[in-house]
């Protein structure tokens, strides 16, 4: 059983009560993360992030040059109440107001976005893509869009951007209005959708979250700037995957599984170009009695199943 798995000790008393009818399920919300990749030697190249906590080693060394590209992750702060201290991608919630109004697309029509994404109209299937692209903007200061639907934008660090950012993230600015305000388009040819996990029904916070791939555009750089992680790092998937297995990086299921299918891609536009093959079937953890234990398991994803007992105390790292 891999050791760096993200457990929460509240999970096996809370399954319990959901199997005894005591629990009622919050319905998820909808949220979008962004796997960035970079390939060796791009800008960005011998940056492994930076550390905040002033805790730790470096898990983006990687003792030599990957074979290919490395993602962009972040180590969420330990005080987060969802999945502290585990590294993940930036990502986060749906604005309603991307819901809105239709804005500036450029790319696959929106009709192929709701399909692909699995849902039932074109204004959700935007609002899903916005969440994805305005929430790298913010973690990361990385931005898919551009003036025209062949263009995009170039450094995003100065003084103005960074206003636009913060006000993005206290939520004075929509993302519709900072494309207008801007004169861009949002560049969904630049992102390729992965996959999409549910968060248990058990958990009191709960996700329906969809995976996008994106390369990092010429002339951009990630910043340090999310208010919710302590470190940032570029690594190679396969490395974090192993660190993951020795225990040494803190991951939830869904983030070793996307790793583990980065890894075999030599670029980013190698992947990006693969992302449409890949299955959007929601994955959705189910637990169940079984003799004296807890059986949880993800459908499709045997590595992560896990047996608790039944009966007193259980959780934590697993």
């Amino acid at each position: 059983m891999s050791q760096g798995q993200w457990y929460p000790p509240e999970w096996p008393d809370r399954i319990r009560a959901l199997a005894a009818g005591e629990l009622t399920a919050v319905a998820p919300r909808r949220a979008a993360t962004v796997m960035l990749l970079r390939d060796p030697g791009g800008p960005e190249a011998g940056a492994t992030g930076g550390d905040r906590s002033g805790t730790g080693g470096d898990p983006g060394r990687t003792g030599g040059a990957p074979d290919g590209p490395v993602v962009h992750m972040l180590r969420r702060r330990t005080s987060m109440a969802f999945a502290g201290g585990a590294y993940a991608y930036p990502g986060g919630g749906v604005d309603p107001r991307d819901d809105d109004r239709l804005i500036g697309w450029a790319g696959p029509p929106l009709e192929h976005w709701a399909a692909r994404l699995g849902v039932a109209t074109v204004t959700e299937a935007q609002a899903i893509v916005c969440a994805a692209v305005r929430e790298m903007f913010e973690e990361a200061g990385v931005l898919l869009a551009g003036p025209t639907a062949r263009a995009v934008v170039g450094d995003t660090t100065g003084d103005d951007w960074e206003a636009d950012r913060e006000a993005l993230v206290a939520r004075e600015l929509s993302f519709a209005e900072f494309l207008d305000r801007r004169g861009l388009v949002l560049r969904s040819d630049l992102l390729g959708a992965w996959a999409r996990w549910i968060t248990p029904e058990f958990e009191p916070r709960r996700y329906d979250t969809w995976f996008f791939v994106a390369g990092l555009p010429e002339g951009q750089r990630t910043r340090d700037v999310s208010t919710e992680a302590d470190r940032t790092v570029w690594i190679a998937p396969a490395e974090a995957a192993r660190r993951y297995d020795r225990g040494e990086l803190l991951m939830m299921p869904p983030t070793v599984t996307t790793l583990r299918a980065l890894a075999p891609y030599r670029t980013a536009a190698e992947a990006l170009g693969a992302a449409d093959g890949q299955d959007m079937a929601p994955v959705l953890a189910q637990a169940r009695l079984e003799g004296g234990e807890l059986v949880l398991s993800w459908p499709g994803h045997d590595e992560f199943t896990k047996h608790v007992p039944a009966t007193g105390p259980g959780g934590g790292r697993a």
